[in-house]
């Protein structure tokens, strides 16, 4: 029985190849040309039909189709059309070659990596000898002459597409191969990369599944994450590919084409690539997997970014707007389910980017910060450079030293000395991580409306330690209880998740399996009850239990429901109580990730959300910001050095640039 057909673009029935190039001569004759007809035409026939077309085309006007469309359509839209014109392999082969001609000036390697990571080794034949018909010329030989080192090993591996079918599967060799694969990398010094190469270059697709799982039992961490602290460069990022094919393709291609239209300008080249080279083989998932992945429709997304003629072809391509929270696609379905899975077997080290200062005198620190502050004027890089490079319990010791010293608040002092945003940024470093948390909130909910983002990110991410020392911190410096300050300033359902989290009671260990497949049911099947009993279960399930717990919870609910947690919440909820529950889910999922996103929020657009950057960057530094550096790069391909470079200025940016640790 063959595949169920995962494509948005299908053989048209009644097709007259003969009429439909007599419809494309009428719309391009004479002064102007009907774009809209030859949009609907060209997306509403297969690539098969396509080129039968082109075929009546030239034998009834003596003409060649792709050269009057060149001629009568301009700009993207003509890009997108000629491309649909194609057939898959010449696609490919001028693809590649541009690729291939651009890498003297500014490379195009993510096109070849793309390319060739993604096609089968059906595709990859075709595609070399249609490179050899168009241009005469071997794509081997040119890869050679263009790339170099394993980067280029593991291209030449690929182009030859002997990979085994998918219905090889050693099984005898699952294991081994995993062990292989760790041997050559965390289990040494250095990393033998052509066992990488031999190995991820070959297997079947289901068989490196299974060896994935496999690894991922043995070093505790996913094959993603060894890539990454392994290998670098243009190999890391084409064994990644590799890897993410191998996972999937349809999230695979989702993340490249969200890439294309995040952010400022869009990159149309990959963006006509992905929708022309997959509309008849797998956008159908590709779409579920954005919505999975993203919370928003390709559809959307692609109508947010494009215009004209062009948004409109891309479109028809995409086939249609999803239902936000509709039941998966059996593809979607396992991806969710294997998402969470990973989430909840993957051991994530975490690690801040700043660390105790190994010959910490604190009697020498308080002098030279005195010293900076004394006189005319005031010596900010000395400041920075100490206050920087100290951990917060050296800084507490700093501070008492100061005081025992000199008869001084170095607080009030800093205070007196610094201005605005470098002012609150170095304030916030030299606070205990308690008092630092208590201030924030405090800050949240006094004057003119309540900033109910900070008091979530706050609440959501900190463990009961941490929250019970804020509450007793919030309550010596403001005379209130922190619950009481709330309640003050909430309300409805939101006041009380609040309430909830900041009793710091939430349950801590691992998943109980028994209990997280009834919390799955239970959530299921409050998706069907009245939106009050669906709130207050959400509410109860999501506050109390454990993370790892939860991490369990939410991958059995995909299975009992169909649907992902994330685009219930979105879907079913409203306001202030959404984006906490939200928030939780994004924290149980990737805690690193979730703060990548608030960072990039913090600097996006115009204007900056300082408080929310430095509180971000201040609280997280010593726990997890090498993580979120990362995820940050990872989610928007760009580093954080970057957008903290590009959005701040002056000591400000030199203290937040120390403190982020490094470019990636």
């Amino acid at each position: 029985m063959g595949k169920e057909f995962r494509g948005t673009i299908a053989v048209q029935p009644d097709f007259d190849a003969g009429s439909d190039a007599e419809t494309l001569y009428n719309a391009m004759k004479g002064f102007g040309s009907d774009k809209e007809a030859i949009l609907n035409l060209i997306t509403s026939r297969s690539n098969a039909q396509r080129q039968e077309i082109r075929g009546a085309y030239k034998s009834q006007y003596g003409k060649d189709l792709i050269g009057d469309l060149k001629y009568e359509l301009t700009g993207k839209f003509e890009r997108l059309i000629v491309c649909l014109m194609r057939p898959p392999a010449y696609h490919d082969a001028k693809e590649i070659r541009d690729a291939i001609k651009d890498m003297g000036a500014g490379t195009d390697e993510k096109c070849l990596i793309e390319i060739l990571a993604s096609r089968t080794n059906e595709q990859i034949h075709n595609m070399v000898a249609a490179y050899k018909d168009a241009y005469d010329r071997d794509l081997e030989e040119d890869v050679i002459g263009d790339t170099s080192g394993h980067f280029k090993k593991m291209l030449i591996v690929l182009l030859q597409g002997s990979r085994e079918e998918d219905d090889v599967v050693s099984e005898d060799l699952v294991e081994q191969d995993a062990q292989d694969l760790y041997d050559a990398g965390e289990a040494q010094w250095g990393t033998d990369e052509a066992k990488f190469i031999m190995l991820l270059g070959n297997r079947s697709v289901t068989h490196l599944q299974l060896v994935f799982d496999e690894y991922e039992k043995i070093a505790e961490k996913s094959i993603e994450d060894s890539i990454k602290s392994e290998l670098s460069g243009d190999f890391e990022r084409l064994m990644l590919a590799v890897v993410q094919c191998i996972r999937s393709k349809p999230m695979y291609f989702a993340k490249r084409l969200y890439k294309s239209m995040k952010g400022l300008g869009t990159a149309d080249n990959t963006l006509i690539r992905i929708m022309v080279s997959r509309s008849e083989i797998d956008m159908l998932d590709i779409r579920e997997c954005f919505r999975l992945r993203y919370e928003k429709s390709l559809y959307n997304m692609i109508q947010d970014d494009t215009s004209g003629e062009y948004m409109r072809t891309l479109l028809k391509l995409c086939g249609g707007d999803d239902d936000i929270a509709g039941e998966f696609f059996p593809e979607a379905a396992q991806i969710a389910y294997k998402m969470w899975e990973i989430s909840s077997m993957t051991k994530v080290q975490l690690r801040g980017t700043v660390q105790p200062y190994q010959d910490f005198d604190p009697a020498s620190d308080a002098q030279a910060l005195r010293k900076a502050m004394k006189g005319f004027g005031t010596d900010e890089d000395t400041i920075i450079e100490i206050l920087t490079h100290r951990s917060n319990a050296q800084r507490q010791e700093i501070r008492r030293t100061f005081k025992s010293l000199l008869g001084r608040d170095l607080m009030a002092d800093l205070k007196s000395e610094l201005s605005k945003n470098l002012e609150r940024l170095i304030l916030g470093l030299m606070m205990t991580p308690a008092e630092f948390d208590a201030k924030m909130m405090k800050k949240a909910m006094e004057g003119a409306g309540t900033d109910e983002h900070s008091l979530i990110e706050i609440l959501v991410t900190r463990n009961n330690q941490e929250i019970q020392e804020m509450c007793s911190a919030y309550k010596k410096a403001y005379k209130k209880s922190l619950e009481d300050a709330i309640a003050s300033e909430t309300s409805g359902r939101f006041k009380r998740i609040l309430i909830s989290l900041a009793q710091g009671a939430r349950e801590e260990g691992p998943a109980d399996m028994a209990r997280a497949l009834e919390d799955a049911q239970e959530l299921a099947d409050a998706c069907n009850a009245d939106s009050d009993d669906m709130e207050d279960k959400f509410m109860s399930i999501l506050c109390t239990r454990s993370f790892p717990h939860l991490r369990k919870v939410f991958q059995e609910f995909v299975r009992c429901s169909n649907k992902d947690i994330e685009q219930i919440i979105k879907k079913e909820m409203s306001g202030d109580f959404k984006n906490a529950l939200f928030a939780i889910v994004r924290s149980v999922k990737n805690q690193p990730s979730y703060f990548s996103d608030r960072l990039y929020k913090a600097m996006k657009g115009l204007g900056t959300d300082d408080r929310a950057l430095i509180r971000i960057m201040v609280s997280r530094s010593e726990i997890d910001l090498f993580n979120i550096r990362k995820e940050f790069k990872e989610t928007h391909d760009a580093s954080l050095h970057e957008f903290i470079q590009g959005d701040t200025s002056g000591d400000y940016r030199k203290t937040l640039l120390i403190l982020c640790g490094g470019e990636d």
